[in-house]
């Protein structure tokens, strides 16, 4: 299946960082308000993460990802246990019940052994495993990650604007203490079908939470569904790729939906990309938004997954947690 290359909005969210409420911001509110109701997909400019950060974190992750395999297996996720941190090689992360074609690094807000929640035992809470034979991924990492979480509060506070809330209002209920999770991912050249069975890099899926922000190198992949089929969300520069998860899906009761979405890599190259995860507090209550924000019923089209996340009760932790047992399932009991 190909994928039609039509536009996907560009916005530019400089206003959210002057912090007044404005024309600017009203603006920006009302492109999110489009773009979440279009396609759950947009770009945005003016986000704060420079060139030479980005520039970093793309040559530290070249570096690690052409080590020998052996080396790489030095910090698996297994290693990480409940924490969900370390590498994974190709073909041992599920999408939608298949092997993907990518191998990865994950990374978590980073935590001390004496932290409360680290020392409750609390699942996906902990410390980051970095590797000895590239000691500049840390920094590289740990600068990024503080600049796309900076521009993901700030988003997220157009996204509260867009639903006629305060711009506070998920600051002040879901992400004074955000689940932020980071990945590096590494995709070989994509192979063709074999018997008329696809091949992907990642399968057809949604994110779990809040907001993504996702850089992408030069080499594209990005594949979004939309009311129109699919289309490409190839890079464009000085962007990153925002969309929404479930559970803005379900606090908004599906007035905007978190979209699927795939990647395979065409490009005969090695492709990298840098999706960051900014979602609820792990022990925040998924409950709906006030009345007056809550412009979906839950009535809408059936998800592509049949899904009903209107009906989901309890904590963010508690979602989170029935995803990840079904992405690596070899994890088992080191994780939930």
């Amino acid at each position: 299946m190909t994928a039609s290359h039509t536009s996907l909005p560009v916005i530019d969210m400089t206003p959210l960082f002057r912090g007044d409420d404005g024309a600017g911001r009203e603006r920006v509110a009302g492109e999110i308000e489009a773009a979440c109701r279009a396609s759950g997909f947009f770009y945005v400019r003016g986000h704060g993460v420079d060139d030479d950060t980005l520039e970093a974190l793309d040559t530290a992750a070249r570096r690690f990802f052409a080590l020998p395999q052996d080396v790489k297996l030095q910090i698996p996720m297994s290693r990480g246990g409940r924490a969900w941190r370390g590498f994974f090689p190709l073909g041992g992360e599920l999408t939608s019940g298949r092997p993907d074609g990518k191998e990865g690094l994950y990374f978590g807000s980073e935590l001390s052994e004496d932290h409360p929640r680290v020392k409750a035992g609390w699942p996906l809470h902990g410390a980051n495993l970095w590797p000895a034979e590239v000691p500049e991924l840390r920094p590289a990492v740990e600068a990024y990650m503080a600049a796309a979480t900076r521009a993901a509060h700030h988003l997220i506070e157009g996204v509260a604007l867009s639903l006629g809330l305060a711009a506070d209002y998920f600051h002040r209920h879901y992400t004074a203490d955000p689940t932020v999770l980071f990945r590096i991912f590494h995709y070989p050249p994509t192979p063709p079908a074999v018997d008329g069975q696809e091949n992907w890099g990642v399968g057809e899926h949604s994110d779990y939470g809040l907001l993504t922000l996702l850089a992408q190198d030069d080499h594209g992949g990005l594949q979004v569904k939309t009311p129109q089929g699919w289309i490409a969300a190839p890079p464009l520069p000085g962007t990153l790729v925002c969309n929404i998860g479930d559970m803005l899906d379900r606090l908004t009761g599906g007035w905007y939906r978190s979209t699927p979405h795939r990647v395979k890599n065409v490009s005969g190259e090695e492709r990298l990309s840098f999706p960051l995860f900014f979602d609820p507090d792990f022990a925040a209550e998924m409950k709906p938004l006030p009345p007056a924000a809550m412009k979906g019923d839950g009535s809408g089209a059936p998800r592509w997954d049949g899904a009903d996340l209107q009906a989901f009760e309890g904590t963010y932790g508690d979602y989170l947690l029935g995803k990840v047992s079904k992405v690596f399932p070899e994890l088992g009991g080191d994780v939930l």
